[in-house]
């Protein structure tokens, strides 16, 4: 029963919300440099459902570039874990009017796989750090391969480079920002991958997004 418990209570809303608080205002500080490489924020592609990638220790900058960006045509969920960080997570997003998924490949897979499901089918997009929540860092995992396997959904991969930053001693070594630095945020080109693939094929589409997300990134 523990493991598709979804955790969560008065004390982690309160702290989601002020660390979503923080993440807006520390965004204003910042210098940002946004690059969009296909057409996802032009109102022509915002009925077309999208799954983004990004790896989990980049996601204190993205919602703020979401809220002033793409997010004025397209709406977002996020995946988060079950467990009380997730739930952190997942009220500190709603601070940029983003929602969430509840679940991990350890706690509750199948139920996030579903919610997942259902919202790419509601045209709405959907956003995974595929790393997390647990590692290894910079380790793509297949759930978001067999997502966009069976939903059709293409993949747009997330770049974050910064012209200065500190990173914590966490598993992901989690970045932020310092203040009146530079954020050059890239979202790249769409991409699809084949249906009904076998393992062999498989493997070739998750190393393929794996090495195209690591090769923009700074510090892989």
């Amino acid at each position: 029963m523990k493991s598709s418990e979804i955790r969560g209570n008065r004390k982690t809303a309160i702290l989601g919300t002020l660390a979503g608080w923080t993440m807006k205002l520390w965004s204003f500080t910042l210098r940002y440099e946004i690059e969009f490489r296909g057409d996802i924020n032009q109102p022509a592609s915002s009925s077309v459902p999208i799954i983004f990638a990004l790896w989990h220790n980049r996601i204190f900058t993205i919602p703020p570039v979401w809220w002033r960006t793409a997010g004025k045509l397209r709406k977002v969920v996020v995946l988060t874990s079950a467990s009380n960080d997730g739930a952190m997570l997942a009220q500190a997003m709603a601070v940029f009017g983003i929602g969430a998924v509840r679940g991990s490949s350890s706690r509750r897979a199948v139920a996030a796989l579903i919610g997942m499901k259902r919202a790419l089918q509601e045209g709405l997009d959907v956003c995974i750090t595929p790393d997390g929540p647990r590692g290894p860092r910079y380790e793509f995992h297949p759930g978001i391969i067999k997502l966009a396997e069976t939903t059709r959904a293409p993949i747009v991969p997330i770049h974050v480079v910064y012209s200065s930053a500190w990173r914590l001693k966490t598993w992901d070594r989690f970045v932020i920002p310092k203040p009146f630095s530079r954020v050059h945020v890239i979202f790249d080109e769409i991409l699809f991958v084949p249906e009904k693939m076998d393992d062999a094929t498989f493997e070739e589409a998750r190393m393929k997004i794996q090495t195209i997300l690591v090769n923009g990134t700074d510090d892989a």
